[in-house]
């Protein structure tokens, strides 16, 4: 078999070396555009998964590289003036023109054919004339930009300004600056990767780049392989204090702005994508080389074991792609994260750095705890102190129950108005499909107890209609009648008997999304078609082609609405509920008014934000008077429509600021499902970044929902300071004891985790099969306990040197 290799980065070259020794008898052919010997780029970052991976597929380049790591446990962040470690992370870094040179060398023992200076033939006449073209051609890549109708790449060009440079100040960790000046904040990536270098990454927000002075600079045309020297300089005085007197050393080293590739497709017939070419992650996860080498690996065994090229291709891609995309997910996070660093830089240094640690939402606390409990131990106090001690008889407010233990941040109490609750946890509204006539009944019934049994700090029960016709389902519950108040009070009565949870109700008019079956294993419901009723909208407009169009409000609809909503809370508050919650979001009656996509009416309710704010407002406004003073009243609203032209940023600050100064006590913060062409990035905990956005902009405490589904990830949220409470709902349906088995878990027997009395034989978790066996001690001499904190600490390090101008060769 003939293989082309288009470029001789780490990638390209990895993977020539892997497929010539699975099959010595092909034919591979790799061009370089630049020399043997240019240098480009810094350090490069592995992990342990990946280096294991290398160690196996090819023993001689792992001991090459191993020969030249530098290696730490430790990461610092640095801020507001101080220094906060978290150690137990483990590292490996190496000169990415070192690892070059291993990976040239082995392709030359193999005898593949690697042609420097030699930039490849143009990408179809390769597919012509060789079995199979692998383009590792960067993520400017020529051979994606040929074939991009079977490629299909999407861009996404980010704000934030970075420039990549070394510096021969050697980090001992690695370490996080983020610091604040004049013209805004900007932070540094930095990490060793040698006895003589770091790598050094300064990155920094547009209109902070401006105003520091780097746009005047950086206006002019760069030559290929020029730096911006004076824009080094500059950042070598902002960053003195932590260059130490050492100096920055650029290499092609100028302003750019990340993008993130993306592909539908990573091939073209014989042609494939490796690496930068196919895919691209913020360096915040430092991903780029590590996600490069994993590909070349999977690529030459697929085609190894598969028996043609097509198959092999395929098989790459499919075992490749949800690795990637993963990594993605996380990229994107921490890319987020660093471009908004302003919202979290008025946190307290301790809680800052947990915030920056778990950013990506791959690291959560539990993680943390595991590498460093000391840190986790300490974020946990100053979070304790910050909430300050709840009036609970029951909690005197200490870092440490009975036991002894810390108290994790889910355990924590929380006051909202008058209502004080246990712990973090809220089990949102969960619907049943089960009402008659807007009854709840002996299901609803069942779940709400099982649930306020199971330890949760509030139970919210939903989907709650205020008329008829505001029911999503004809199965619904409803507050709009005198026999559905009196079958809540007898619901709420029977669930107290039992327990003493506070019980909240969701109220809400389905909108246009009413008159539908219950949905199915999808999560759709679909029309009822002749047997529904009409709905009522802000606008016109069908959900999708299957559904008919709603009624647009008349004036009379419009004044009817908040004395609906009104009567119905006024209900909940006979009926005994503690919490009222009103559903501004999910494309309900509200949300059809808030978003732009929903609303395109020309009167006083449409057009500016501050029209379609009009009726919820008068909602709220009118439950509020009809509500108990004192008594928590949350609003959940959709931050994002997930769709183009849909809900801004700048819209959602404005409806939270709008809802605090009318007296909500909280935002539930919840996005989508306001049309029916959303796309949504689906994913472990995605909504929460926008619970954050509300509660750092406004002050007000904010509800985060969305895959939110571990105990790890809902104490990360909260002690990062996202979001002031959590919503679980599906894994409380899966375990309605949730709240409880995770106190159990995690060791906490406290007053925010009360078991029932007749539950507590259960309340210690159950061994699991063969715990009782002790195992016995098989070697003559343990290892030696790997340190918490491992530095990278040379021998011998260089002396300061004196600043001057200078590009790395």
């Amino acid at each position: 078999m003939r293989v082309a290799v288009i470029g001789g980065g780490p990638g390209g070259l990895y993977f020539a070396a892997l497929a010539q020794q699975l099959a010595p008898r092909w034919e591979i052919t790799l061009w370089e555009r630049e020399a043997r010997d240019d240098a480009f780029g810094f350090g490069v970052v592995f992990s342990d998964e990946t280096l294991e991976g290398i160690a196996q597929a090819d023993p001689k380049v792992f001991a090459a590289m191993s020969a030249q790591f530098a290696r730490w446990s430790d990461i610092d962040v640095r801020h507001a003036g101080a220094v906060r470690t978290c150690g137990g992370h483990g590292f490996a870094a190496l000169d990415r023109n070192r690892l070059r040179e291993i990976l040239q060398q082995r392709c030359a023992e193999l005898a593949v054919d690697v042609r420097y200076r030699t930039p490849a033939p143009p990408v179809g006449q390769l597919a012509s004339e060789y079995d199979l073209v692998v383009a590792a051609d960067g993520v400017r890549s020529s051979t994606r930009a040929a074939f991009a109708d079977s490629f299909r790449p999407q861009l996404d060009e980010r704000r934030c300004r970075y420039m990549w440079l070394a510096t021969d100040r050697v980090f001992e960790a690695f370490t996080f600056i983020v610091e604040e000046r004049d013209f805004g904040a900007l932070q540094v990536h930095a990490y060793p990767y040698s006895d003589r270098r770091s790598t050094f990454i300064v990155e920094i927000a547009p209109d902070a780049w401006r105003r520091a002075g780097f746009e005047a600079l950086a206006d002019r045309e760069f030559a290929r392989g020029e730096s911006d020297e004076a824009s080094v300089r500059l950042c070598e005085r902002i960053l003195a204090e932590h260059l130490d007197g050492h100096r920055l050393i650029p290499n092609a080293s100028r302003w750019i702005s990340f993008t993130t590739v993306r592909n539908a497709s990573w091939r073209h017939r014989n042609v494939v994508l490796l690496g930068d070419a196919a895919h691209t992650a913020h360096f915040s996860i430092g991903s780029g080389t590590k996600l490069a080498l994993e590909d070349a690996l999977a690529l030459a065994a697929s085609l190894h074991e598969q028996p043609s090229v097509d198959a092999a291709l395929d098989a790459y891609e499919a075992e490749r792609r949800p690795v990637v995309e993963s990594a993605q997910r996380a990229a994107q996070a921490s890319l987020e994260w660093f471009e908004n660093v302003g919202r979290h830089t008025g946190q307290g240094v301790d809680q800052f750095a947990f915030n920056l640690l778990t950013r990506s939402r791959r690291v959560s606390y539990g993680n943390l705890r595991e590498r460093d409990p000391g840190f986790v131990d300490a974020v946990d106090a100053a979070f304790g102190a910050a909430a300050g001690q709840a009036p609970d008889t029951d909690h005197d407010g200490a870092d440490h129950d009975a036991a002894g233990r810390v108290v994790p941040p889910m355990f924590r109490p929380l006051r909202l108005g008058s209502l004080t609750l246990r712990n973090r946890i809220v089990v949102p509204p969960l619907a049943t499909f089960t009402a008659v006539d807007g009854l709840p009944g002996a299901f609803e019934q069942a779940q709400l107890t099982a649930l306020a049994l199971g330890g949760a700090g509030l139970v919210v029960a939903g989907m709650t209609a205020v008329s008829a016709e505001g029911r999503a389902t004809a199965h619904c519950p409803g507050l709009w009648n005198e026999a559905q108040e009196a079958a809540w009070r007898t619901l709420v009565r029977a669930v107290r008997a039992v327990s003493d949870t506070p019980l909240g109700i969701q109220l809400t008019h389905a909108g246009r999304r009413g008159s539908t079956a219950p949905p199915g294993p999808d999560g759709i419901g679909r029309p009822l078609g002749a047997d529904g009723w009409p709905t009522l909208a802000a606008s016109p407009l069908a959900w999708d082609p299957a559904s008919p169009a709603p009624r647009e409000a008349t004036a009379a609809d419009l004044a009817a609405l908040p004395a609906a909503f009104a009567a119905a809370a006024g209900r909940a508050d006979r009926a005994g509920f503690d919490l009222l919650e009103l559903q501004f979001g999910h494309g309900q009656l509200l949300s059809g008014f808030l978003s732009p996509l929903t609303n395109h009416r020309t009167d006083g309710y449409g057009g500016p934000l501050a029209n379609r704010l009009r009726l919820p407002l008068e909602v709220l406004a009118a439950v509020r008077a009809a509500w108990p003073a004192g008594r928590p009243l949350v609003v959940r609203i959709s931050a994002a429509d997930w769709a183009p032209g849909g809900t801004s940023e700048q819209d959602v600050l404005l409806i939270s600021l709008t809802l605090a100064c009318a007296v909500a006590d909280a935002v539930d913060v919840s996005t989508g499902e306001v049309v029916a062409h959303q796309r949504p990035p689906y994913g472990r905990g995605y909504q929460t970044p926008f619970a954050d956005l509300v509660r750092g902009a406004t002050g007000i405490p904010t509800i985060a929902v969305g895959a939110i589904s571990s105990h790890q990830d809902a104490n990360s949220v909260l002690l990062a300071g996202r979001a002031d409470l959590v919503a679980v709902g599906r894994a409380q349906l899966y375990d309605p004891l949730w709240t409880l088995h995770a106190a159990a878990e995690q060791g906490y027997t406290g007053p925010g985790a009360r078991w029932p009395r007749p539950w507590q034989p259960g309340s210690r978790k159950p061994p699991p099969p063969g715990a009782d066996r002790v195992a016995p001690r098989l070697h003559l001499l343990r290892d030696a306990t790997a340190p918490l904190h491992d530095r990278w600490l040379p021998a011998a390090p260089p002396l300061p040197r004196p600043l001057t101008t200078g590009t790395a060769r």
